[in-house]
């Protein structure tokens, strides 16, 4: 089990009675690299400043490098440093603070005080867990508009423990303690297993990329590997840093709770799939073909719509029909195909008015689309995707009750088309190395590359078909790799 290790400017800075964790200076922990050889401590970095290159800015820096889990890591010091960089999570944190003042409460005092997810404001519960869930950071000074007619962030900023007065730091210790403590009572481990995999899942998705029953089957198989595979729901996020690796799988969006939780693996230092990164990168249509098309990976011709004088251009260069998509979309959703002049007009009209950019595409009729997976920059399987049933797509969305999916064909990748495989590798490659599904066509004009998925479907029975449990094997590899490097 790993230990918690407080981190601070000097030992004397905090009360050693005051908490039953270890506490050693900064200098200390970056003068003696090997003093954890063979153990996983978790750190806890509180300091003054953690201005960039200061001695806290080092210890979380090199903690990253030693393999050992920090608060707050480098990330979230630089996340802080400019209001431009964080003013992404603005809006959430706002609203989250009038929520809980209620439209009659009174404004807190400026700044509110966060300590490890806590306020001792009672209505700030919720508000100051949003706060950490963000940056995850000791202790966090919330200033507010001074003159605004609602509750307002105007910056976020670390807290400075020489700025605290003896009772500030009486609280600090004990929302510490708290905060440690509740994190390993929550943690279950079932099995003597050398590693914890969180998989996080929604019991209630209609089309989750991996079933229930496909992630018991992994489970069963990384537990040969020394491996305790847990599910966890987006209530779980405060036991995250329990789990030494995150699987993500539910269908993943940068606007919720998805990101979220790889953003937070990411601090905690633990692989993730899929990682923010690949989410940013996958989840948009017109990055994804502006990116293939740098990197010589052809593509369907395509045209970016970005008003009602683009249609005619979409028109003369694509012809009808062809297809339209929304930037943001997932498993065949947002996209249309758009037989005339007339509906390009009146569909790309209605979706220009929640979105500034759309991609037109020529249609290029197929009867089944290539999946290629891929898995830290190699393939992992090779599945034929046949169109649903009198549809253009593998998934028709348009039954009126629930979606209707094709059937597969899953080939070993010894006897896949190599050309294939080595589009969907080199796609792949450009967006991270992570698990990718590579959407191919493949024509008489060639292979085309329609996208990359960064939470591909993996179905037990389907795209193991042919790998069987090397498939398994290998993911459940690639995270203990990533671990123990």
């Amino acid at each position: 089990m790993s230990q918690w290790v407080v981190l601070t400017g000097r030992p004397s800075d905090l009360d050693n009675g005051a908490t039953p964790h270890k506490i050693m200076s900064q200098k200390d922990y970056l003068a003696r690299p090997g003093l954890f050889a063979g153990q996983r401590p978790k750190l806890i970095n509180i300091a003054s400043s953690y201005a960039y290159q200061s001695r806290a800015y080092y210890a979380s820096l090199l903690a990253g490098a030693r393999g050992h889990r920090v608060i707050p890591s480098v990330e979230t010091m630089i996340d802080l440093s400019e209001k431009k960089l964080y003013e992404n999570a603005l809006p959430e944190l706002d609203a989250a603070l009038r929520s809980g003042l209620g439209k009659e409460g009174a404004a807190p005092a400026s700044p509110i005080l966060v300590l490890f997810g806590y306020s001792d404001d009672p209505r700030l519960e919720r508000f100051a867990k949003l706060v950490f869930d963000w940056f995850r950071a000791p202790a966090l000074e919330i200033h507010l508009e001074p003159k605004s007619a609602q509750a307002t962030i105007r910056r976020i900023a670390f807290a400075s423990l020489a700025k605290m007065s003896d009772a500030t730091q009486d609280l600090l210790m004990a929302a510490m303690d708290r905060y440690t403590a509740r994190e390993w009572r929550a943690a279950k481990v079932k099995t003597p297993a050398k590693y914890a995999f969180a998989t996080l899942y929604d019991p209630k998705e209609e089309l989750p990329p991996s079933s229930v029953d496909t992630l018991k089957y992994w489970a069963k198989t990384a537990a040969r590997l020394g491996v305790d595979v847990s599910p966890i729901t987006r209530k779980d996020l405060p036991r995250l840093a329990n789990f030494d690796a995150l699987f993500i799988r539910e269908t993943t969006s940068i606007s919720n709770h998805t990101y979220r939780f790889a953003r937070r693996a990411m601090q905690e230092g633990m692989p993730v799939i899929d990682d923010p990164v690949s989410m940013i990168r996958c989840t948009n249509k017109v990055y994804l073909n502006e990116l293939m098309a740098a990197n010589g990976v052809a593509t369907p011709p395509s045209v970016m719509i970005g008003s009602k004088d683009d249609f005619q251009k979409a028109a003369d260069l694509l012809g009808f029909p062809l297809v339209l998509k929304i930037p943001d979309g997932s498993f065949s959703r947002g996209v249309k195909k758009v037989e005339d002049m007339a509906a390009l007009v009146r569909l790309a009209g209605s979706w220009l008015e929640d979105t500034d950019l759309l991609i037109a595409q020529k249609f290029m009729p197929t009867s089944f689309d290539w999946r290629i997976g891929v898995l830290g920059g190699e393939p992992l399987f090779a599945v034929k995707y046949h169109m649903a049933k009198q549809h253009w797509q593998i998934i028709n969305h348009e039954t009126g009750g629930r979606p209707m999916e094709g059937g597969f064909t899953a080939f070993a990748l010894a006897d896949a088309d190599p050309r294939v495989l080595d589009i969907g590798v080199k796609a792949a490659r450009c967006i991270g190395d992570g698990l990718y599904g590579v959407d191919l066509k493949e024509t008489e004009d060639g292979i085309f590359l329609i996208e990359v998925n960064d939470n591909p479907n993996l179905e037990h029975g389907v795209e193991d078909q042919a790998e069987k449990d090397e498939v398994w094997t290998r993911l459940t590899r690639w995270f203990i790799d990533r671990i123990e490097r």
